[in-house]
C-alpha cells in the first residue's frame, strides 16, 4: 500500500485500543474518521467524529464510504462479558464484523484491518474466542471471494493509559495505589509479553504496509515476564508496601476457560507472524508512567483528563 495519505475508518475509536490506533493514523498523517456508539473523549484536532452501532448497514457504509483503509476494533472485548453474554457477543463481533466487511467491499477499501487475539490459538476466552475465529474465517472468504485485501492483528496483553476497569494492570495498579493490596487469580507463575498500547498502536500502522496484505499479525510484548516478578515491580515502585495475595484455580469460570501458564495456544494450523518494532516502551517504565497516573486521578479526581492524554 502507498505510503501517501491515505482516509482510514477506525470502527470502536472511542475505545483503549482503538482511540490510541487513530492517535497513531493521525500522527502518520493520515485522515481519520473516528466511529463509535459514543463520542471519543480523545478525539484530536482534525479526526472526524462519526456516532452510530457496527450493525447499522446504513450509518456503516456511510462512514466507510471514500475510505481507503478500515480498521474494526468495535464489538464485545472482554472475556468475561463474551461468557455472559454469547448472543450479544456473537452479534457484536460476527455479525457486525460482517457488515463492515461487507461496506468495505462494497467501498472498494484497499485494506481491512481487524483486531483479533491471541486466544484464536487457545482452548481459553469461550464465545470472545470462538467469535473472532469466525471473524477471522469469514474475513478470510471475503478476500477469497472479493479480493478484499485484509491484515489479522492476534494482539496479546495490553496495558496503558486510557485502559479501563476490564484491564487487568489498570485494575491491579488502581488497587496496589489505593489500598496497597492486590489480589490475583493463580499462583503468579503464569508468564505473559505485556505490550504497551503505544506500541501496540504503532504496529497497528506499520502493518499497512505492502507486505502485511492477507497476513496474520502478532502484537505482543517483547519482554517475557512472570506475573509474580511483575508484582515485584509494582511492589518496587510502592516502596515495598504492596501485600498480595494469590488465590489458586484452575479455571477462570465455566465459560473462561482454562488459565493458561506460559502462552494461551492450543494447535492451529494457521500461523502468524509477529511483529516487532525496533524500539518500544519498557515494561518498568510503563508502569511508573501509569502508576504516576492513577495517582493524580486518584488524589486529584478533577485532573482525571490527565489520564486521558499522552504528556
Amino acid at each position: 500500500m502507498s505510503a501517501t495519505s491515505l482516509r482510514a475508518a477506525v470502527f470502536g475509536g472511542a475505545g483503549f485500543l482503538g482511540s490510541w490506533v487513530a492517535d497513531a493514523l493521525s500522527e502518520a498523517g493520515h485522515r481519520v474518521v473516528v466511529f463509535d456508539r459514543q463520542a471519543s473523549p480523545y478525539l484530536r484536532a482534525g479526526q472526524e467524529a462519526v456516532v452510530g452501532d457496527i450493525l447499522d448497514a446504513d450509518a456503516v457504509r456511510a462512514a466507510v464510504r471514500g475510505c481507503d483503509v478500515v480498521y474494526n476494533y468495535a464489538g464485545v472485548s472482554d472475556i468475561e462479558e463474551a461468557a455472559r453474554q454469547p448472543v450479544e457477543t456473537v452479534r457484536a463481533n460476527v455479525l457486525g464484523n460482517t457488515i463492515l466487511l461487507d461496506a468495505a467491499r462494497e467501498a472498494g477499501v484497499k485494506r481491512f484491518v481487524f483486531a483479533s487475539t491471541l486466544y484464536v490459538y487457545s482452548a481459553s476466552g469461550a464465545f470472545y474466542r470462538s467469535s473472532k475465529q469466525a471473524s477471522e474465517l469469514i474475513i478470510e472468504d471475503y478476500q477469497k471471494a472479493f479480493g478484499l485485501p485484509y491484515t489479522i492483528l492476534r494482539y496479546g496483553s495490553l496495558y496503558g493509559p486510557r485502559a479501563g476497569d476490564t484491564n487487568w494492570i489498570w485494575r491491579m495498579l488502581n488497587d496496589a495505589v489505593a489500598s496497597g493490596a492486590v489480589r490475583r487469580l493463580g499462583d503468579g507463575e503464569e508468564i505473559r509479553e505485556y505490550v504497551h498500547v503505544w506500541d501496540a498502536a504503532g504496529s497497528s500502522v506499520d502493518i499497512l504496509a505492502p507486505e502485511f496484505a492477507n497476513t496474520h499479525v502478532i502484537i505482543s510484548g517483547q519482554q517475557a515476564v512472570r506475573v509474580r516478578d511483575l508484582l515485584a515491580m509494582v511492589n518496587g515502585i510502592l516502596g515495598g508496601r504492596l501485600a498480595v495475595e494469590y488465590v489458586p484455580v484452575e479455571r477462570l469460570g465455566d465459560g473462561g476457560g482454562a488459565h493458561y501458564g506460559a502462552t494461551p495456544y492450543a494447535f492451529n494450523p494457521r500461523i502468524a507472524k509477529k511483529i516487532a518494532r525496533s524500539s518500544y516502551v519498557d515494561l518498568g517504565q510503563g508502569l511508573l508512567d501509569l502508576v504516576e497516573r492513577i495517582h493524580r486521578a486518584q488524589h486529584a479526581p478533577e485532573r482525571h483528563e490527565d489520564l486521558l492524554v499522552d504528556e
